[in-house]
């Protein structure tokens, strides 16, 4: 802030000390103006000093006027004021020096012009012939005197002609008087200071007209100041050898007369003078008054754009910081040294720049405050293993955590500001959850909770939802959803019923089964040999009593092998063998071949229980023989594959599929479609899958059925997503 206060002193100093010096050479040069040989000598020499400033006086305000128009372009706050503020005193200034200026042309010219008038002219001219006339009158006077002087020397004799000279020299109040011989030799002398001067003896041009036989008379004027007439004549005489002696008589003029004859000579030879030189005067005052006006003009034009430049500076200060004070820079302050309406008005503007920051950086610790809860809270969102959705007022999705996304099985950060509608119309799934949801903030319902079935390829979702509003005091800003994936719940209540279900059955139903079998058996051996008129009725009911005894109690086996939990003796095995060993006893070489096996060669072996995983591969294949009975071209196909750290174990035929009533809850107990057996063979394939922390997947393609079981290669709590062409649940 010093160095440019400091250079703005120094500027301005430096412009006021030219201006300064300017008027001192004018003022300067102002008494040469009363002299005309002074004047035009030294008029070049201002009218170059004043070009001088005048340029640098343009280079001043062409540069002001270069950065007025550049602030123009660049649309510099504040330039239109300031554009018409330099207009304004650019006016105020130059309006009263251009009529001042025409006023004194009009004085200089009629002043100049009033100065030759004709009757002082006349004056002078009557003044220079009266005093004339008055020398003539007193010369003609003197001349008399010189000759009667002359006639009494004519008849003086030599011896007293020296002391009769001095006489008449008092007599006629001579200063001097000289008697010369011819050739010239003082003979006879008698002046007032008794000094021989040689001015004193006569110049040819007197002699010459002594000569012609005329009188000499002439006035002179006197190094000490005032006049003396000169009076010259020829002597007749006898007395010396020479022919004619000569008279030369001084006789000064009246002290008075002298003084009055001097004024008027030097007023009319003035007067002569400035009027031979009436037009150079005019031109010279005019090109004085023009050079004058146009420098006070361009000082006064160069002092309207520098303040106005001071002027606005403050008011471009403020909109600069009233700018930046828009774009969140609370810190900004402006320097003022001003005591006037502008400095107060800047200190108010820093004192509120001060109080915003204030408020900005309490907001900023506010907002920090703000966002550490926020990130706390996205941490336990993120730790939920409930779905957390929010949502704007116009159903753009302003949130959601990584379970939501898990849950609903698609990516919803890449949905963030996005309508949660236009993702229901690409995902089919979500749509059914959508629309659930608009159903109920249709009806102005933001309050709810209802139990949504997501229905896909895969299978059925059982998502537990709840929705409430999210709003101030005055307005509804939002929603947020809640919902958390129950299927794993539900489908475990569901195997609990189930296993209860079958263990009573079990217990009910296999106490009664071998009291039946052996009197069954006992009637068998008792009455077949007494009675043989009737012994294949009885052979073929007992046998039928046995039989279906031993079918219900194989049911019971199986209700009760699905209700226990079994046993899980995992080891390490190569999943690959295991199927080519379960595929070898279903190859008939006598029949073409209906199982085909396509196996990843580079399948890494897998952590689970042998002959569980056998019996899912027995289920699986006898499954699909049934299903293909029917079926000229019989086809089963085994896949393995490793997709996402997973093994995928693929069965695939292309019998008549599932039917479609109960596609989605073909692995639930006592489902089948077939006319005999339980119901129990998926139901078990998927429980002991289920044990081996894996996924199970049926669904019908267009040609047939496809089961999908994903295992996971490493770890058993790993979390599995499903296989094939799944939408990507995660249980």
């Amino acid at each position: 802030m010093a160095a440019p206060r400091l250079k703005k002193i120094i500027y301005s100093s430096i412009i006021t000390l030219t201006i300064l010096i300017w008027l001192s050479i004018l003022m300067w040069y102002s008494p040469f103006t009363q002299n005309s040989d002074s004047f035009s000598s030294t008029l070049q020499w201002i009218i170059f000093a004043n070009l001088a400033g005048i340029v640098f006086l343009l280079f001043l305000i062409l540069r002001s006027l270069y950065n007025l128009i550049l602030d123009h372009r660049n649309k510099t706050p504040g330039i239109r004021l300031k554009t018409r503020m330099i207009i304004l005193l650019v006016t105020l200034g130059v309006t009263p020096l251009l009529i001042v200026y025409v006023f004194s042309i009009q004085f200089v010219y009629r002043g100049i012009d009033s100065w030759f008038n004709i009757d002082i002219e006349g004056g002078l001219v009557s003044a220079l012939e009266l005093s004339q006339n008055a020398i003539n009158l007193q010369m003609r006077d003197h001349l008399v005197e010189i000759q009667s002087i002359a006639s009494e020397i004519s008849e003086m004799e030599s011896e007293i002609l020296v002391s009769e000279l001095g006489r008449l020299r008092v007599e006629n109040e001579a200063s001097e008087l000289v008697i010369f011989s011819n050739p010239l030799q003082i003979i006879a002398i008698s002046n007032e200071n008794a000094e021989l001067d040689i001015s004193t003896f006569p110049s040819d041009e007197i002699l010459f007209q002594l000569n012609q036989g005329e009188p000499y008379l002439s006035i002179e004027p006197l190094a000490s100041g005032g006049y003396e007439i000169i009076a010259v004549i020829n002597v007749s005489q006898d007395i010396f050898a020479s022919n004619s002696l000569i008279l030369q008589g001084r006789f000064p003029v009246e002290e008075r007369l002298s003084d009055l004859a001097g004024i008027v000579s030097s007023s009319y030879e003035q007067y002569s003078e400035v009027s031979y030189l009436r037009n150079a005067l005019r031109t010279n005052f005019t090109v004085m008054l023009t050079v004058v006006l146009l420098i006070t003009l361009l000082v006064a034009v160069y002092v309207a754009f520098s303040s106005a430049k001071n002027l606005i500076a403050p008011i471009q200060r403020l909109v600069a910081g009233t700018k930046a004070v828009a774009e969140g820079k609370f810190e900004t302050k402006l320097k003022t040294s001003n005591q006037d309406a502008i400095g107060s008005l800047i200190l108010s503007f820093n004192d509120m720049t001060h109080r915003l920051s204030s408020a900005q950086a309490q907001a900023d610790k506010v907002k920090l405050q703000v966002e550490e809860e926020r990130t706390k809270l996205e941490l336990i969102l993120s730790r939920l293993s409930s779905g957390v959705i929010t949502l704007e007022k116009d159903l753009r999705i302003r949130t959601a955590n990584k379970s939501a996304s898990t849950i609903l099985g698609i990516n919803l950060d890449s949905w963030i500001q996005g309508s949660i509608i236009d993702l229901s119309k690409k995902q089919p799934l979500i749509s059914q959850f959508v629309s659930v949801l608009t159903s109920y903030l249709a009806k102005n319902n933001y309050e709810w909770r209802q139990q949504v079935i997501l229905s896909g390829e895969v299978g059925q979702r059982f998502l537990m939802v709840a929705c409430t509003a999210l709003s101030n005091e005055e307005d509804l800003e939002g929603y947020i959803v809640v919902f958390d994936d129950i299927t794993t719940l539900l489908q475990a209540q569901k195997d609990a019923a189930w296993g209860e279900v079958a263990r009573r059955l079990a217990h009910e139903i296999k106490n009664p089964l071998t009291p039946i079998q052996l009197s069954a058996e006992q009637l068998r051996r008792r009455y077949l040999e007494r009675y043989k008129n009737d012994s294949d009725l009885l052979d073929r009911a007992t046998h039928t009593i046995i039989q279906q005894v031993e079918a219900m109690k194989s049911m019971v086996n199986d209700f009760s092998n699905y209700a226990k939990t079994p046993d899980i003796n995992k080891i390490e095995f190569n999943l690959n063998h295991l199927i080519e060993e379960v595929a070898e006893l279903y190859d008939q070489k006598d029949k073409p071949k209906v199982l085909h096996l396509k196996l990843d060669k580079l399948l890494p072996n897998i952590n689970a229980d042998e002959g569980m995983l056998r019996q899912v591969i027995h289920n699986l294949i006898r499954n699909s023989q049934e299903a293909l009975e029917s079926i000229n071209n019989k086809n089963i196909s085994i896949k393995t594959e490793l997709k996402l750290d997973k093994i995928c174990m693929i069965f695939s035929d292309n019998g008549p599929g599932f039917l479609e009533s109960i596609s989605d809850k073909v692995f639930d107990p006592y489902v089948t479609s077939k006319t005999h057996g339980t119901g129990l063979g998926l139901a078990i394939v998927k429980k002991i899958i289920d044990e081996h922390d894996g996924n199970i997947i049926a669904k019908n393609m267009p040609i047939g059925t496809e089961i999908t079981i994903t295992l996971p290669v490493a770890s058993s709590d790993e979390h599995l997503f499903f296989g094939q062409d799944s939408l990507g649940f995660k249980s």
